[in-house]
């Protein structure tokens, strides 16, 4: 059977606004995430937007072990989405597609491990995202990056179509669970 990701994007969008209204799901970082983080590691968040799963208690957990903080910077669907250097208490500017992001002045880094927005994921690490492709891209610029989804349980779909340029993730983080690809 296909899967149109379209249909699929709006019907976890749905289901996601849904458990996120009636639950307030809260984030904990797991050890296993603890355990990577060492000072002067990059690690590259992102502010949610609506439902998204937040990965504030993550990023804090980093910034604790003495890590450096970047968010995504895009500029329009024709350039690559960066990663700028975000000291936490600076005001993010307006982005295209209602992002928050830092200036563009910011230092650009290479990060070690990217905690990445979703819009559902399988039991094979696969995501599905926004559409636009600006995390397959940064995947495949970035390759030694750990690849870390950020969701709530209920976005676990049994599988997802999977296109050629599609980057499976490391682990995913969800407010029950921790799963790492082996």
């Amino acid at each position: 059977m296909t899967l149109d990701k379209q249909a699929l994007r709006a019907a976890t969008r749905a289901a996601r606004d849904r458990f996120v209204a009636d639950t307030r799901p809260v984030m904990t970082p797991p050890p296993a995430y603890l355990a990577r983080l060492s000072h002067g590691l990059t690690i590259a968040s992102y502010v949610p937007m609506g439902s998204e799963a937040d990965p504030s208690p993550l990023a804090r957990a980093a910034v604790e072990a003495g890590c450096i903080i970047a968010l995504p910077h895009i500029v329009d669907r024709t350039k690559p989405m960066r990663f700028l250097a975000w000291d936490t208490e600076a005001a993010l500017i307006a982005g295209p597609f209602g992002l928050h992001q830092p200036a563009e002045e910011a230092a650009e880094l290479s990060p070690d491990i990217i905690l990445t927005p979703l819009v559902a994921f399988d039991h094979s690490l696969n995501r599905l995202g926004q559409g636009a492709g600006y995390y397959d891209r940064a995947f495949l610029r970035f390759p030694e990056s750990w690849r870390v989804g950020i969701a709530w349980s209920i976005q676990q779909v049994d599988s997802l179509p999977v296109d050629p340029w599609d980057v499976p993730l490391h682990a995913i983080v969800t407010e029950i669970e921790w799963a790492v690809k082996e």
